[in-house]
């Protein structure tokens, strides 16, 4: 997987981000994983539909269109649910309340900087 930083509005939000770059690594997700740390996410490429069955915590989920601008955010995701929306064409899933944390909104465009 790649790994990136976030950026929303200009501003570094210190949160490492593992983008997908396989359809196996889009398959897994976080599925198996404990816990997100706080300070990660995980952005799944050509995704616009997930599912927490499996997931053992709460996430955030964050659609976005091909220009990275969020078009739905779902907040605290329990387990055992299924989400879509058409407009996507990728996900950002991030540990529950960091989108209310960073007052990320609808809209936002996020900007990924790789990671030397």
């Amino acid at each position: 997987m790649k790994l990136t930083r976030l950026h929303v509005r200009g501003q570094n939000l210190g949160v490492k981000v593992s983008i997908t770059e396989t359809a196996r690594e889009r398959m897994r997700g976080l599925l198996g994983h404990d816990d997100l740390p706080h300070d990660e996410a995980l952005l799944l490429k050509r995704c616009g539909s997930v599912h927490t069955f499996g997931m053992r915590f709460p996430i955030d989920v964050l659609f976005l269109d091909r220009q990275q601008r969020i078009v739905a955010i779902h907040h605290s995701v329990p387990r055992r649910r299924m989400l879509l929306d058409l407009r996507a064409s990728q996900t950002l899933e991030m540990p529950a309340g960091m989108a209310l944390q960073f007052q990320i909104l609808p809209g936002d465009t996020l900007d990924f900087e790789d990671i030397q």
